[in-house]
């Protein structure tokens, strides 16, 4: 099993919400944060006075897949997240021993 983690501009999480389930992803957990990469932040005027703004929102997308449907699962997140332009994130792989689900104690990709 892998531990998929993207991090995509905010107004791209519905398009990569469907896109996941197209290629199916049951299940995603999805946070609100803020950082920077290339894009480094902007400079911002607001009331005459102009600020940096060093970190920019992003959204992080997490999700365990089965190792049989990574590649398809990271093509959908590729294309429906993509713009072509610096800041349209990074997908993070890692590997996950074991998963168990709390409520009926399935183990493995059964919890999934």
């Amino acid at each position: 099993m892998k531990l998929i983690t993207a991090i995509i501009r905010p107004f791209k999480l519905d398009e990569v919400r469907e896109a996941l389930a197209e290629v199916g992803v049951t299940g995603i957990t999805v946070t609100e944060v803020k950082g920077f990469g290339r894009q480094k932040g902007h400079t911002e005027l607001y009331r005459g006075a102009e600020y940096v703004v060093d970190f920019l929102p992003k959204i992080k997308l997490e999700t365990v897949v089965a190792e049989a449907s990574l590649e398809a699962v990271i093509e959908a997140i590729q294309q429906a997240a993509g713009t072509g332009k610096i800041g349209d994130g990074k997908i993070f792989v890692a590997t996950v021993d074991q998963v168990i689900r709390i409520r009926t104690g399935e183990i493995g990709v059964d919890a999934l």
